[in-house]
């Protein structure tokens, strides 16, 4: 009984949290639109800070860039196509921006037919990848560049594709000379940013100390991008660095300049993070390095680092600065060889060290059977054999129950205008009979954490989106298109309503019968990998709860005879 009870208390919480959740996701404000978007993102100088007159940068991020902008010399823009085994992306000549990027091997959330759109120069949103230099005449990301050609392609036995952009600059006066590069990796996200810069200032013999600053622009929508139907998940950016660790700024705290993170280290990285994908800009070495985030304009923000050469450059030398940007899925086997921590911007929620291992175990089953819905399958088996000692105590609990519910009956009947005494009369009973009546309740206690954890296993992780079992389920991240699923989970509930003692309370048994029923309805929505596991866990429940039922029952008629 008590066992039922905790059942149906953690359902109508869990239930509960999700409707809030829906709520609060319905109340949220009308996204701008498109081409507002779009004017406002062309006017915003893009928030980096200008130098200070001996090259260092300010302590406050509040500076804009310089109101003037090398002219574009009558070049229109234009964009240029990248087309690699992983990518396909569009950069513009205005600033050299990454404009578009298309992940040529993950389907479009609303469209299966199409690719990915992780970089959006305003289709559905507005998301690109911007870098520039601090200094005076150096480039920015309105900075006109050339484009030697508008198509590029890695070519079969390629590892490398590179692309090379010269700035334009107005009249004479220039001193210095930047090319921005581009380097594609064959058969990795990573994307290397970089400014070849040349001082030219041979005549007056100035050493140029520039900055650089690369920065993820980007409005605040969420949905469209892979977000949950059943709970929200975190949309915005990330800092981490040795002294703070991972550290998230919901748009919300940026727009209120209440975000709080480590602006100032010799380590670290940000991104931008949303569900299943993730774009970060990742420093190497330990130079110093400043973050920032801010709000560029109406649901418009920019979050980004910035970065002194190495030293300074000598008049007629030549300095490099490159940046690793990592632009594509969050797959956690992946992401922390490509810089510290970068696998925590997979969000598990309050129950990640849980999760973890338990993904862990699954990507590992994974990779024996070569199927996630097999994997799920056997992670049940592997969880249920686990805790097969609590269960097999809970269950010994119960069908003693059974056998002397008649008993609980009669002293019910007999105590029923004495509550004192019916209690001492059950507790009396209970003891004779060596039965705990909360036995039942750590079992589902223990299994509760797991159950959540895993939903947010199947929730959040990249490798589970579009991923299919077998005949109608095609993606175990989301609902069963059919609800056979819930509706089977639904059966097994009741056959082991069948196998419980019936409560001695009518309303408690009405409600134990209407359990199943309740459980049907919300599992409707669930991933279909969680059903999948639920139905497993039942089936593996009912198998042990009917044998020790029967060795009890077995055990009592021989002692009676």
């Amino acid at each position: 009984m008590n066992n039922q009870r905790l059942i149906l208390f953690c359902v109508l919480f869990f239930s509960l949290y999700m409707l809030w959740d829906a709520w609060l996701k319905q109340g949220q404000p009308k996204p701008q639109t498109l081409a507002d978007k779009v004017a406002t993102a062309s006017v915003l100088p893009g928030g980096v800070p200008t130098p200070t007159p001996n090259g260092t940068v300010p302590p406050s991020l509040q500076s804009a860039v310089p109101a003037t902008v090398v002219a574009a010399g009558g070049i229109t823009v234009s964009n240029a196509t990248v087309k690699t085994d992983l990518f396909v992306a569009e950069i513009s000549s205005q600033g050299g921006d990454l404009t578009r990027l298309e992940l040529i091997r993950h389907k479009a959330t609303e469209d299966k037919d199409k690719s990915f759109v992780l970089f959006d120069n305003g289709e559905k949103h507005l998301y690109q990848a911007q870098t520039g230099l601090i200094g005076e005449g150096l480039p920015n990301h309105r900075t006109a560049y050339r484009l030697a050609q508008d198509q590029y392609q890695l070519k079969d036995g390629q590892d490398t594709l590179e692309l090379r952009l010269e700035a334009v600059t107005a009249g004479g006066g220039q001193n210095a000379r930047a090319v921005k590069v581009y380097t594609f990796h064959r058969g990795s996200y990573q994307i290397d940013v970089g400014y070849e810069i040349t001082n030219l200032n041979a005549a007056q013999g100035v050493a140029l100390a520039p900055h650089a600053y690369f920065q993820m622009v980007r409005d605040g929508k969420s949905g469209g991008v892979g977000s949950a139907m059943m709970a929200s998940t975190y949309t915005g950016p990330a800092v981490y660095t040795e002294e703070g660790k991972f550290q998230k700024m919901a748009f919300e705290d940026i727009a209120k300049n209440k975000a709080k993170f480590v602006q100032k280290a010799s380590n670290g990285w940000i991104a931008m993070v949303q569900h299943y994908f993730v774009s970060a800009w990742l420093p190497q070495g330990d130079s110093e390095r400043e973050f920032y985030v801010r709000k560029l304009g109406e649901d418009l923000y920019s979050a980004g680092v910035i970065l002194p050469l190495v030293k300074p450059i000598a008049p007629g030398a030549t300095a490099t600065v490159v940046v690793k940007l990592y632009a594509g899925p969050q797959e956690q086997e992946n992401l922390a060889k490509f810089a510290p921590g970068l696998d925590l911007v997979v969000d598990y929620g309050w129950l990640t060290i849980i999760a973890v291992p338990l993904f862990w175990v699954l990507q590992m089953l994974f990779k024996l059977v070569g199927n996630w819905g097999w994997a799920i399958i056997l992670l049940t088996v592997l969880i249920k054999l686990m805790f097969f000692p609590l269960s097999a105590a809970s269950y010994k609990s119960m069908a003693k129950m059974k056998l002397v519910t008649p008993k609980m009956m009669k002293i019910k009947e007999q105590y029923s205008e004495d509550r004192e005494r019916l209690n001492k009369e059950m507790m009396e009973l209970y003891k004779r009979e060596k039965i705990n009546p909360l036995g039942g309740c750590l079992p589902i206690l223990v299994q509760i954490p797991v159950f959540i954890a895993l939903y947010w296993v199947l929730l959040a992780t990249v490798e589970m989106r579009y991923a299919p079992w077998l005949g109608w389920i095609v993606d175990l991240s989301t609902k069963d298109p059919y609800y056979i699923l819930p509706l089977i989970m639904g059966a097994t509930m009741l056959v082991q309503t069948k196998l419980n003692p019936p409560p001695p309370d009518p309303i408690q048994a009405k409600l134990m019968a209407f359990l199943p029923v309740l459980f049907t309805a919300m599992f409707l929505f669930f991933p279909s990998g969680l059903v999948l596991y639920w139905v497993v866990n039942n089936m593996l429940s009912i198998a042990q709860q009917w044998q020790i039922t029967r060795m009890i029952e077995r055990g009592a008629a021989n002692a009676s005879s």
